[in-house]
């Protein structure tokens, strides 16, 4: 395998008194959004098991995706790059042959790999070159697969192991314990009665992966001898309007958890900005091995064995779309206090899964906002700002942390947005985006078709 034209690259072989090389175990979640988890200030919703990882380990306030929707964001993680030098840039779509190498560094430097449920989007885990590839790629629901490896895997070899949630993505699990009276909805959506039931079946879901994480941690501490860094993670935010499909915060910021015994100092919070592409580099390098040349992720190793407080400065992320559901190209530039958004087609509706589809958990809540809308000025205006989006967006993420007050047209922010915008096109031309629009999209003031579920 080629990564960017480059071969693979490791040190010189370690002498046999080096200290043998840790194991990384990853378990990614799938559509959990950050706020929806208790180390992260949810009251509402119970993950037992993450407030453990938090008491553990360290908890990364400012991750990030590249992209919010499943497969551009996944494939960033496995290839270090942003969407449009892997080319999976709208969802669904696959990721240059050439540029699957990462996995395959750390092979070649004596890791056994392996990755079980949805860690690639679709089939595509079989195209990075792990040693063992088990689905389901909707994602796993339980452990069984997993656990009869671990037990029967040579332990002599170090281990990267990827494992894959189906939760809390759609279909989300019917709620029994939840009282829909006493959920905290998000100050973006609309208050009806549909949206608080839809959202105990989303805080369900969530507690299923947070209960299958506890699980498959049990299971690789009873079988994975040594050395080994945890890290529990996600794709991108909840399947709500504002979040996936979109680069405001709920969309492109994950919860983050890094558990290392011995390195990581249990109860500790990191507030440095990482984001996906970051992670196999990060893990080439705690193995000892030479980070090949090229990608835009950048290993945190320094911040994990504490050398280091600070990483980025600041993350760039893309939208292009989910088939023709979700036709709106989006780009933005994110720093630790501001956030600029360059919708790239405003004359577009902003129309998604949820809006468009038969069937589905969202369909039912934004009918309700529909028919809220009708009678509800605060109910129409945020149906409006769902579906139609200005060209430039500004946000001052330290008085406006949901981005409700967007302060592109206010002339005090003139040379802020004037540096901003030209820092974002330079990013996109050094990055090769041609700005492709995916799809066929929705016209302002066009009805909107339903569309039948993806196969």
């Amino acid at each position: 395998l080629k990564l960017l034209g480059a071969g693979i690259a490791t040190r010189p072989a370690l002498t046999a008194a080096a200290p043998p090389k840790p194991n990384f175990i990853v378990y990614m979640s799938d559509d959990h959004g950050l706020l929806f988890s208790e180390p992260y200030g949810a009251t509402a919703v119970q993950t037992p098991h993450l407030a453990r990882l938090a008491a553990e380990g360290s908890t990364f306030t400012h991750a990030f995706n590249t992209s919010p929707s499943c497969g551009p964001s996944r494939s960033s993680m496995l290839t270090g790059l942003w969407p449009a030098r892997h080319g999976a840039e709208p969802n669904h779509k696959r990721p240059k042959q050439e540029v699957l190498g990462l996995p395959a560094v750390l092979k070649a430097l004596g890791y056994e790999l392996a990755c079980f449920g949805k860690v690639a989007h679709s089939d595509w885990a079989k195209f990075y070159n792990f040693d063992v590839v088990d689905g389901p790629n909707v994602g796993a629901t339980n452990t069984d697969a997993v656990e009869q490896f671990l037990a029967n895997r040579d332990k002599t070899k170090p281990l990267c192991l990827f494992f894959g949630s189906h939760y809390p993505h759609v279909p989300w699990v019917k709620n029994k314990d939840y009282d829909a009276a006493k959920v905290k909805l998000p100050e973006t959506l609309v208050d009806t009665p549909e949206t608080r039931r839809q959202c105990t079946d989303y805080y369900t879901s969530v507690a299923h992966t947070d209960a299958l994480a506890g699980k498959f941690r049990a299971l690789v501490q009873q079988h994975v001898p040594g050395d080994s860094l945890f890290i529990y993670t996600t794709d991108h935010g909840a399947q709500f309007p504002f979040a996936k499909w979109n680069l405001y915060d709920a969309g492109i910021r994950l919860p983050f958890f890094a558990v290392w015994p011995g390195k990581l100092k249990p109860g500790s919070t990191q507030d440095a900005m990482i984001c996906l592409p970051d992670l196999l580099p990060t893990f080439i390098e705690l193995a000892g091995g030479q980070v090949p040349a090229g990608l835009d992720g950048k290993s945190f190793a320094g911040l994990l064995l504490g050398k280091t407080k600070r990483h980025r400065d600041r993350v760039f992320n893309t939208h292009s779309g989910d088939g023709d559901f979700n036709v709106y190209p989006i780009r933005s530039l994110r720093t630790r206090q501001w956030k600029f958004i360059r919708n790239l087609h405003p004359e577009f509706q902003h129309q998604t899964h949820d809006t468009r589809n038969r069937r589905g958990n969202g369909v039912l809540y934004w009918n309700s906002w529909v028919e809220e809308a009708k009678t509800n000025p605060g109910a129409a205006a945020v149906v409006k700002r769902s579906v139609e989006r200005p060209a430039e967006e500004l946000y001052d993420l330290k008085a406006d942390p949901h981005e409700m007050r967007n302060l592109a047209a206010d002339p005090r922010q003139a040379s802020r947005m004037a540096s901003m915008r030209a820092e974002l096109k330079a990013w996109m031309k050094q990055q090769g985006d041609m700005e492709t629009v995916f799809g066929k999209p929705l016209l302002l003031g066009e009805p909107v078709t339903l569309l039948p579920p993806l196969a």
